[in-house]
């Protein structure tokens, strides 16, 4: 079970000195969860189409080189949506067929290198794809083939739980409104006006969004790449890229909703998309990591306040912003260890978990029932394998904590791997202007 290999890791990172006085955080990765995750996408679309799929992680959801050679070797591409995040696919090994660029600000720089590497790009906007024109044409004139270029869609079709995740709302910043006045009839003239254009994308948001709403918004944009074809006489649009999303169950080690589960839902709400004339592209991210992935923190100090005891732990801010910023939408399971890295036991108490920034709110649990926890003892907070400890806030110049991937080896030993290195003081300084103190002196 993942709970027991996270277990045993955890207990190894102690003996390794992973999670030590001069390194109070530390965060693992299960690799054989990842790889699982992994071929679980991979299997639930090839059960409901024969057509083929890139599945292009979103590099957004862990911009580490090694997660991203570790997916790439389980088959996966990737969705890049910045200059950076393209350095990162191409530092990791991910070809550029297998790459698609989205972002809603590209610069000419960035599509004229994507389109020189052979990167899809899908356009966000009407300017956009009128920047486009000229770049394709200098491309073709010279004897080249563009890549694979598509437009973004918004299909309007509402939001979820959370605002900030529900991109296929009325105003939403991404895409073209399918709903709004004119709208639809210029997304047909549009491709019509250029045979180069040959996907449509879409995505409807990530958290806190039903996958119903997620089908809805599909549904919406394949009954436009019909309608699309039909005036075109031909098979134009030949690629539908549904984006990602799939929700993350943060409330147990249970992994739900499904990849199989999701692809299901789709093959019947949208079957003409699966019948083997379109082929897919899919960018999901926090639901091929989250579950497989932990920050450990020591407890330095315990104290009581207001009647509450309080842990003072390493791990806050820095490596959890999402939780400490908006903890209604994005609670974390937190579970205790003693300093040997043993699951902690004792009677439940009432307990807030907080971090080191200086600020009154930098808490990871508020009134949380935990066995009671001593200064040396180690939390965990789970689900965090994307957006949390690869996406550092520097608050407090607090360092980047090393990350590491774990296996278990057949007897039983757990084998660490180095994906990024603990941040030393000097790296910090580097990073803040040091080699410019004089900068703003007066000579």
């Amino acid at each position: 079970m993942a709970s027991d290999r996270r277990d045993q890791a955890v207990r190894a990172a102690v003996a390794h000195a992973l999670l030590s006085d001069s390194a109070p955080v530390a965060a693992l990765l299960d690799t054989a969860g990842v790889r699982a995750s992994a071929a679980a996408l991979r299997a639930a679309f090839a059960a409901v189409t024969d057509a083929p799929v890139l599945h292009a992680f979103a590099v957004k959801a862990a911009p580490l080189v090694p997660v991203l050679r570790l997916l790439r070797e389980e088959g996966l591409g990737a969705e890049v949506a910045s200059p950076g995040e393209l350095a990162l696919a191409r530092a990791a090994g991910v070809p550029p067929q297998l790459t698609v660029l989205d972002s809603p600000a590209k610069t000419p720089t960035e599509l004229r290198e994507a389109l020189t590497l052979g990167t899809a790009v899908n356009a966000d906007n009407p300017q956009e794809l009128a920047r486009l024109d000229p770049l394709v044409a200098a491309l073709t004139g010279a004897g080249g083939t563009p890549p694979p270029v598509g437009l973004r869609v918004n299909a309007q079709v509402g939001g979820g739980s959370i605002g900030a995740l529900s991109t296929a709302t009325d105003t939403s910043k991404f895409g073209v409104p399918l709903r709004d006045d004119g709208a639809r009839e210029w997304i047909v003239r549009a491709f019509l006006e250029r045979p180069w254009l040959t996907r449509l994308h879409t995505h409807s948001g990530s958290q806190g969004v039903p996958l119903a709403l997620m089908a809805t918004g599909v549904r919406a944009v394949y009954e436009l790449a019909e309608e699309i074809n039909a005036a075109a006489g031909r098979h134009q649009v030949d690629t539908v890229d549904i984006g990602g999303g799939l929700p993350v169950n943060f409330a147990s080690e249970e992994e739900t909703p499904t990849y199989a589960r999701y692809a299901r839902l789709l093959a019947d709400e949208v079957p003409g998309l699966f019948d083997g004339r379109y082929g897919l592209v899919t960018e999901f991210g926090r639901a091929l990591l989250a579950k497989h992935g932990t920050v450990l923190a020591r407890v330095e100090y315990t104290k009581t306040s207001g009647g509450r005891p309080v842990a003072v732990a390493h791990a806050g801010v820095q490596v959890a912003t999402r939780t400490v910023y908006d903890p209604a939408s994005w609670p974390l399971r937190i579970v205790a260890y003693d300093a040997a890295g043993r699951p902690k036991s004792g009677p439940p108490l009432a307990q807030d978990v907080a971090g080191p920034a200086c600020f009154a709110g930098d808490l990871l649990a508020v009134a949380r029932p935990l066995p009671r926890l001593e200064p040396g003892d180690v939390v965990a907070a789970l689900d965090t394998g994307a957006y949390y400890f690869a996406h550092h806030y520097a608050y407090n110049s607090l360092p980047r904590p090393g990350v590491y991937g774990y296996e278990l080896e057949p007897d039983g030993t757990v084998r660490f791997a180095t994906v990024r290195s603990p941040q030393r003081p000097a790296e910090i300084v580097a990073e803040s202007g040091g080699e410019h103190r004089d900068a703003l002196v007066r000579r």
